[in-house]
C-alpha cells in the first residue's frame, strides 16, 4: 500500500505563463502519461472546470476528467466514483471550502477518494478552498488579523487527508495568522501551515512537507505552548499563546510533520559576472 502526495496550493496559482505548482503534480501522476480528475465542486462558477481542464491539456497530459459534483446525490453517482479507479491524480479547484465539504463528505466518492489516495498512490491536489478541506480539521471561515481572538475561527470537519496539519490559504496576503494560532489554540496537538498565494506544500507519504512556488510557507508548531488563555477567554477576547514555535519556509524548503523538523533550502550556487571576476563560484545559503 503507497499513500499518495497531499498537495494544498495557496490560491491564485500560476496557470498560464509559467505553470510551476501545476507541472510538478503533473509530473507526480505520470507526465504525458498522467490522467488526471478536476472536481470543481467548490465554485459556483461553470467555466471554473472547464478552465482547469485546458491548463492540464496545455501541459500535455494523457487525459483529464472534469467531474461536475454539485450535489450530495452526484457525489453518489457510481460513474463519478469509479472514474477515480482511472486516474493518477485528482485536483480539487478553488471556491467555498463549505460547499465542498458538505457536499462531498460521507459520500461513496469521498469515500473511494480517501481510499485511494491512502492505499493506491493517488495524488490529491487543491488550490485555496481544494487546500482547506484537506485537513481533518477544516478552516470553515474566519477573520483576518495577526492577534488570535476566541471567535475569529469556525472549524468544521474536513477530508482527513492530513491528520497531523491545520491548513490555511492565502495566508500572507490575507493577513490570516491570528485565525490559525486560534485555531490550534482550540487543540495544539496540530501543526498549523499557511500557504501563501503561487506556493504548494507538497507532502509526501513519509509527511514531509517540499515547498514549491514564489512564495512562502508558514509553519507553525504549538508543540512546546506552555499556556494559552482559550479556555478563559470571552468571545472577541484577544488571547495569549506562550512558546510557540514559527518558521517561514521558501521554495525548496522541508518540514517533517512528525519529528517537527524544519530544513532549509539547498545552497544556491552564483555564478560570478565574469570568467576572471572569481576563481570559484559563489554558494550561498538561502535562510529560513
Amino acid at each position: 500500500m503507497t499513500r499518495g502526495y497531499t498537495i494544498p496550493i495557496g490560491g491564485a496559482e500560476e496557470k498560464m505563463r509559467t505553470p510551476a505548482i501545476l507541472a510538478r503534480f503533473v509530473g507526480l501522476c505520470g507526465g504525458e502519461r498522467a490522467r488526471i480528475a478536476v472536481v470543481p465542486t467548490a465554485s459556483m462558477l461553470q467555466t471554473t472546470g472547464r478552465k482547469y481542464e485546458i491548463v492540464f491539456r496545455r501541459l500535455k497530459v494523457a487525459s483529464v476528467t472534469v467531474l461536475p459534483i454539485e450535489t450530495r446525490a452526484d457525489a453518489a453517482r457510481s460513474a463519478y466514483v469509479d472514474a477515480l479507479d482511472g486516474v493518477d491524480g485528482v485536483f480539487l479547484t478553488g471556491g467555498n471550502q463549505l460547499r465542498l465539504s458538505t457536499t462531498l463528505g460521507g459520500t461513496p466518492f469521498a469515500a473511494r477518494l480517501i481510499e485511494r489516495h491512502a492505499g493506491a498512490g493517488l495524488h490529491v491536489a487543491g488550490t485555496s478552498a481544494g487546500a482547506a478541506v484537506m485537513s481533518e480539521h477544516m478552516i470553515a471561515f474566519g477573520d483576518d488579523g495577526g492577534t488570535p481572538r476566541a471567535d475569529i475561527v469556525t472549524l468544521a470537519p474536513g477530508l482527513g487527508l492530513t491528520g497531523l496539519a491545520i491548513i490555511d490559504q492565502h495566508f500572507r496576503q490575507r493577513d490570516r495568522l491570528g485565525r490559525l494560532l486560534t485555531a490550534l489554540s482550540y487543540n495544539p496537538s496540530f501543526v498549523g501551515i499557511g500557504l501563501d498565494e503561487d506556493t504548494a506544500a507538497f507532502i509526501g507519504p513519509d509527511d514531509t512537507i517540499v515547498v514549491a512556488g514564489s512564495g512562502a510557507i508558514t509553519v507553525v508548531d504549538p508543540s512546546e505552548v506552555s499556556y494559552t488563555s482559550m479556555d478563559s477567554a470571552n468571545r472577541s477576547d484577544p488571547v495569549s499563546v506562550l512558546d510557540v514555535r514559527l518558521h517561514i519556509l521558501t521554495d525548496g524548503a522541508r518540514y517533517d510533520l512528525r519529528r517537527r523538523v524544519a530544513t532549509p533550502p539547498p545552497a544556491v550556487v552564483e555564478l560570478p559576472p565574469s570568467a576572471d571576476a572569481l576563481d570559484e563560484p559563489v554558494v550561498s545559503q538561502a535562510s529560513t
